[in-house]
């Protein structure tokens, strides 16, 4: 084996968290994962503990540790559910456990966004995760409140130190207008700080590098890269391979998922279809209720 760079992608999903790592000539070089406990079911909302995520990414990175050297690694991305949300204090920790990208119990906040956003905006209705985040802030009050995050915005800040930033993919159902790559006028009238947005960057940009203490923890460089990752739908399409406008891939986990690349963006929200920002194109398509998770 050469002792070239290597790069490590960290998934969060549904059931499991997986770490995969590639060469520069992205050949897989190693690969673990570790099992997930199942969201909780309350009065109609699916939340999970964020600590879970981090355990279940620990127990998998250390698993891979220990088939590869991780003193090559340049560069790590995180991706996560798509829409799974929660909120945090200044120093990244969750005030309340994450409402989950299937949790479709705020219909009040729901009512309330579906009065000022656009008929076009993924976060409209109770499957918007702007939904979620206004259910959390009325949960835990705005007081201390620092930052609304997505999953992969919290496990990315946890190897870094640094919160506050996410990617244009996970912020679309967040309300972000990925069109015009900023957050919309109409979100201010929903009444709450807009400072607790993230800043929005495109996929794969340098954020930070690792903290000292994860550098150590995981034995990682200090310099190792951490940069913006996407939704676990746009995950599983990249590593199919090609990424040309006219490829299409569908991708079965706990929901089903059609996207097909774009050179323009393809929205039909009366039909589910919405379309990503990704690599100079776009991703259109959309989620189906019908995979694993309903087997």
């Amino acid at each position: 084996m050469s002792a070239g760079a290597l790069y490590l992608g960290i998934d969060i999903g549904t059931s499991g968290v997986r770490a995969i790592t590639i060469d520069d000539e992205e050949c897989i070089v190693g690969q673990a994962e570790s099992i997930l406990a199942t969201p909780q079911r309350c009065d109609g909302a699916i939340r999970q503990d964020p600590e879970l995520w981090w355990r279940a990414a620990e127990t998998t990175l250390d698993a891979l540790r220990g088939t590869l050297d991780f003193r090559r690694i340049a560069a790590l991305a995180v991706d996560g559910t798509s829409g799974t949300v929660l909120v945090a204090d200044e120093s990244g920790a969750p005030l309340a456990s994450a409402r989950m990208y299937n949790d479709q119990s705020a219909t009040e906040a729901a009512i309330r966004i579906d009065r000022v956003a656009p008929p076009e905006s993924m976060a409209r209705g109770t499957g918007g995760a702007l939904a979620r985040l206004l259910a959390l802030l009325e949960e835990v009050g705005a007081k201390n409140a620092r930052h609304a995050l997505h999953q992969a915005d919290w496990i990315a800040g946890r190897l870094t130190g640094a919160f506050g930033w996410s990617d244009f993919n996970n912020c679309l159902k967040l309300g972000f207008d990925a069109i015009a790559e900023r957050w919309p006028e109409w979100i201010e009238s929903l009444g709450f700080d807009a400072a607790l947005l993230p800043k929005v960057h495109a996929p794969g940009t340098k954020i930070a590098s690792v903290s000292p203490e994860m550098a150590g923890r995981f034995g990682l460089p200090g310099d190792c890269s951490v940069v913006s990752g996407t939704t676990d739908g746009n995950a599983a399409f990249l590593a199919a391979g090609e990424f040309e406008p006219g490829v299409a891939v569908t991708s079965l986990g706990s929901t089903l998922t059609v996207k097909l690349v774009s050179e323009n963006p393809v929205t039909a929200p009366e039909f589910g279809v919405y379309s990503h920002r990704l690599l100079g194109h776009w991703l259109a398509g959309g989620a189906s209720n019908s995979g694993g998770a309903a087997i």
